[in-house]
């Protein structure tokens, strides 16, 4: 008989909201995801293969072109974005203008809104990326922001955030077999190439 043993990916968020940048940064670096969402510390555990596989292929298929054409600069997780009510989070990926990369702080953390954020979309926990974080983020004024959704191969796009309804009032599905036309940004990259390999 062969027992097959799955990784459990979990959220756990604290009940009280007194958390904050200072305390953030006492916590251990101990492969687990920390962030700071309305005062509130969430945790999540170390991510999947296959949910950093889809990241680097962001990483080669989206910030590599616009680096070269020197219209952006990327990163992804793990690293500390802060933002108003969201201090910090740490995004799995994303991009920046080349004009505004003074918002990286000579800490090396980010200190401001990126112009694009996308979430690899973790099954056993979706409402951290399509509930808080989406509201966060749209809260914070982030103008683009992808949700990908790895077991059924399509990306949410969400523009034009309004800060009061804490929402995007654009939102756009792309699936397998389209090209993902960026409402904000020039990117333009077939859906399928950001989910090659995945199971």
């Amino acid at each position: 008989m062969t027992v097959a043993v799955t990784m459990l990916e979990y959220v756990l968020h604290s009940l009280d909201a007194s958390w904050c940048y200072d305390k953030w940064e006492q916590l251990p670096n101990d492969g687990n995801r920390y962030e700071v969402i309305d005062g509130a510390l969430y945790m999540s555990t170390a991510p999947s293969f296959w949910h950093q596989g889809a990241i680097l292929l962001l990483v080669q298929h989206v910030g590599l072109p616009l680096k070269e054409r020197g219209i952006a600069i990327m990163s992804a997780a793990p690293i500390g974005l802060i933002m108003p009510g969201a201090d910090p989070v740490q995004p799995d990926f994303m991009l920046i203008r080349t004009e505004r990369r003074n918002i990286i702080a000579a800490d090396g953390r980010i200190r401001g809104v990126p112009d694009l954020i996308a979430e690899v979309l973790s099954p056993s926990n979706p409402e951290l990326d399509t509930v808080i974080k989406r509201a966060a983020y749209a809260r914070a004024g982030v103008p683009e922001y992808w949700i990908m959704r790895t077991t059924s191969r399509e990306i949410l796009v969400c523009s034009h955030p309004d800060q009061a309804l804490a929402d995007y009032t654009e939102v756009r599905s792309f699936a397998a077999d389209s090209e993902l036309v960026s409402p904000t940004l020039p990117i333009r990259v077939p859906v399928a190439t950001l989910f090659e390999d995945q199971p």
